[in-house]
Parts: structure tokens; C-alpha cells; sequence
């Protein structure tokens, strides 16, 4: 069986940073997050530019480090700029503010219960019987304000 570094010793530097460019890019498949995909197009533009230019490995390497964090600034700075993402995602219960729904319970004494899709949602406001139209308003902790529509 070959060695691997031997492969990559005899197709040169540029196809080694090429081929570590995809394996970083691959791995964001999976692992989670979005930072090794900037490595990875960092090692791709460092493999196209020792494919172009002659260049030594140690000026490889910096330039590799220096488009790594020009790219992982730029994506950070993009992802600020773009605003909270995750104000919605992984909160369903934000989702639900607006929507409208029958009341799977009746609410006594302030709570009841609704269903939304598969999950029931505890529930506060005016009491109502079971079956009643109602729109979700609020939202505290995980127990959604409703009223009638």
C-alpha cells in the first residue's frame, strides 16, 4: 500500500493544498459550524497561487495563515453586519407569534392548552372554551399569551 504522504510529496504543493482545501471543506459538511470552509478556500487559493507562481513552502504557509484570517475576518464581520440569525432559529415558540389556532383544552382560570403541528403548547388568557379560534400574541418562557379571534 502507497504512503499517503509519498502521494502528496509527488503531486507537489499546489495539489497538497488543494486537496487539504477540499478535505477542510468536506469536514464542514460534517462538523458543525462555519469556520472550516474559510481554511478551506484559504488552502484552494494558496494551492492555485503555488500552481501559477513558483513559490517556497514557507511563503506557502504564510500565505495560506494570511488569507485564513483575512477570510475567517471577513465572514465574522459579514455574519455581524447581516444581524441576530438566530433570533427565530431553533425557538419555535417565536415562530408561533401571529399564527392562529383551535384550542385543543379550554382555558379556565387563565391557562389551557393548543396544539401547533405536533407539539402542545401551554397556554395564558381570557378563558374560553375548548375549540375556540385564538391568536398566539406573546410569548413568556415558554408558555404562549393568546387571544380570542
Amino acid at each position: 500500500m502507497a504512503d499517503p504522504l509519498a502521494i502528496l510529496a509527488a503531486l507537489g504543493p499546489a495539489w497538497s493544498w488543494v486537496i487539504a482545501g477540499l478535505v477542510l471543506a468536506g469536514a464542514e459538511i460534517v462538523v458543525p459550524g462555519v469556520f472550516l470552509i474559510w481554511f478551506g478556500l484559504a488552502a484552494l487559493a494558496t494551492g492555485l497561487a503555488a500552481a501559477l507562481i513558483p513559490i517556497p513552502w514557507q511563503a506557502q504557509t504564510l500565505l495560506f495563515a494570511g488569507l485564513a484570517v483575512v477570510l475567517v475576518g471577513l465572514a465574522t464581520r459579514l455574519h455581524r453586519r447581516a444581524g441576530p440569525h438566530d433570533a427565530i432559529l431553533n425557538r419555535p415558540d417565536r415562530g408561533l407569534i401571529g399564527r392562529e389556532g383551535v384550542l385543543a383544552e379550554p382555558i379556565v382560570q387563565g391557562t389551557g392548552r393548543i396544539r401547533f403541528d405536533d407539539t402542545l403548547w401551554r397556554i395564558e388568557g381570557p378563558d374560553l372554551p375548548a375549540a375556540t379560534r385564538v391568536r398566539v400574541v406573546g410569548l413568556s418562557g415558554t408558555v404562549l399569551k393568546v387571544e380570542a379571534v
